[in-house]
């Protein structure tokens, strides 16, 4: 399926862009990340499983159980602190 990522703050730094269309076989925000971790280098670095990432669905904070649909839009950003 296809899907639109969109990267925020220091991961859009470390990746090097700030969104990407991707044709994907993953079903799920946890799939997906694995599958841009599989990639290596920057997104391995920016999304690894030690960071914290949170992710939106469609523009919604979603877990990583929920499941991606033909053309949604999925964000990867860090937390963030008000102040």
């Amino acid at each position: 399926m296809k899907v639109t990522i969109r990267y925020f703050a220091s991961i859009r730094e470390g990746i090097g862009m700030a969104q990407e269309p991707l044709e994907t076989s993953a079903t799920t925000l946890a799939q997906l990340r694995d599958e841009l971790i599989a990639r290596g280098n920057a997104h391995a670095a920016s999304l690894a499983r030690g960071r914290a990432v949170r992710m939106a669905l469609n523009q919604v904070m979603s877990p990583e159980e929920a499941l991606l649909q033909e053309g949604c839009e999925v964000a990867f950003f860090p937390p963030v602190t008000g102040g």
